[in-house]
């Protein structure tokens, strides 16, 4: 355990955290300070929505896509609620859950970067990692403490107990530039964190049933079930990245609804927080006074619109080779990945699992028994792919359509379709 001098550097750490998040606050005031957010008529109907379903979003009545302008302090706000609200989902990780106990006891920092959890460098001290014990829980509680680990919110007692524990969007769509190490490094806001073991960290749970758990350990890193506490099947989705909504109508895989939609069912009833939500379809009826979720959900997507796709990292795309991998995609991809990035869902498409050759499991549980049309944003940054992550990489994405909707691409264009995708 750190001595009193590191229990001192820790109180001015926490401190300057503060003032450092601001002060990143007001430099993204700077940068967009006149962001217009494109996106559809469709999402323009979930503008300032409440957090009931407002009927099929994906059906026919998609218009192309609207403009809206949005102002630098609701971005500002939508960072914040995206950083560090729990929507008060506490009532699930420490009252009911007792993780907060686990993470106390048993949980030191290289355990923690083993399961994924990410540490924002920006917050910590100068060499202050040279000067604690890595493998003591007591630093995790000490890095709780400082509001360093990414996607997750503490409140330590003077005794420096754990007394109450919550996650935040954070937690499984930001990580980290690894620029200090290997999981801690500066925010990425938007990045899907496909290091992140939830299932495990679910399954320390002391109040869980032994078959639970083994459910809950079973999915892997970067993989989450939605709708297992619905309905109790398991077929876990890969994390998708909350980059590039910009002009995408609805956010999930199979198309429920758009992104305000998502927010308030994750954040009510896969969190834990505290809001209301309802969807006849689902037959879900979650409410809570106070409704800690909706008003907050307006600059939630308002900062999600505002985060760009990353583009792929100089010098990894062979510009030759994807220039002729674009024509090989015009030709083959286009009719449903329009305009490149886009989704014909945004007209309002779905596709059964068999048209495109992929598991059905996941589709047959939703509303909508089919899958949207990914977007395609930023694919060299987040592998695996496919809503369940079977295609490990593009090559075998390729592979795969070639086969399923029978392309008739030789090796050399699936070689620069390849190339092209990881411009998108």
């Amino acid at each position: 355990m750190p001595n009193d001098r590191f229990r001192s550097l820790f109180r001015s750490a926490q401190t300057s955290s503060v003032h450092r998040y601001y002060a990143a606050s007001m430099r993204l005031l700077d940068v967009r300070t006149f962001v217009c957010v494109t996106f559809t008529a469709g999402m323009l109907s979930g503008c300032g929505m409440t957090s009931g379903a407002r009927g099929n979003t994906s059906g026919a009545n998609a218009t192309r896509p609207a403009v809206e302008k949005t102002s630098p302090a609701l971005i500002a706000e939508g960072q914040r609620v995206f950083r560090f609200d729990t929507f008060g989902d506490e009532q699930l990780w420490t009252n009911t859950l007792r993780l907060h106990e686990v993470v106390e006891k048993s949980v030191d920092p290289l355990t923690a970067l083993k399961v994924g959890f990410k540490v924002d460098s920006e917050v910590l001290p100068s060499g202050i990692l040279e000067k604690v014990d890595l493998k003591s829980p007591a630093t995790t509680v000490a890095l709780l403490k400082m509001n360093a680990i990414v996607g997750i919110q503490a409140t330590v007692d003077a005794s420096n107990h754990i007394t109450q524990l919550g996650v935040t969007c954070a937690f499984c769509h930001s990580t980290v530039d690894d620029s200090v190490m290997p999981g801690i490094g500066r925010r990425q806001d938007g990045w899907p964190n496909r290091d992140l073991n939830v299932g495990a960290i679910i399954a320390l749970s002391p109040v869980l049933s032994a078959d639970k758990k083994a459910v809950y350990a079973s999915w892997g890193p970067g993989r989450f079930d939605p709708r297992y506490n619905q309905d109790g099947k398991s077929t876990p989705l890969v994390l998708p990245p909350a980059y590039g909504l910009a002009q995408v109508r609805n956010e999930t895989y199979t198309a429920e609804g758009p992104i305000s939609y998502w927010n308030a069912y994750v954040a009510v009833t896969q969190m834990g927080g505290r809001g209301n939500f309802s969807d006849p379809r689902l037959k879900i009826d979650v409410k809570h006074s106070p409704d800690l979720v909706t008003a907050k959900l307006p600059a939630l997507r308002a900062y999600q619109h505002s985060l760009l796709a990353p583009p792929p990292p100089a010098g990894s795309v062979d510009a030759t080779v994807a220039a002729r991998g674009r024509a090989v995609f015009d030709r083959s991809c286009a009719s449903c990945h329009i305009g490149g990035s886009g989704t014909d869902n945004n007209g309002g498409t779905l596709h059964a699992a068999a048209e495109t050759g992929v598991d059905g499991a996941y589709a047959a549980r939703t509303v909508n028994k089919a899958y949207r049309t990914t977007p395609l944003r930023a694919l060299w940054q987040h592998p695996p792919y496919f809503h369940d992550g079977s295609a490990p990489t593009l090559a075998a994405v390729v592979a795969h359509y070639n086969r399923a909707r029978t392309l008739g691409l030789t090796e050399d264009q699936q070689r620069e379709l390849v190339e092209y995708l990881k411009t998108l």
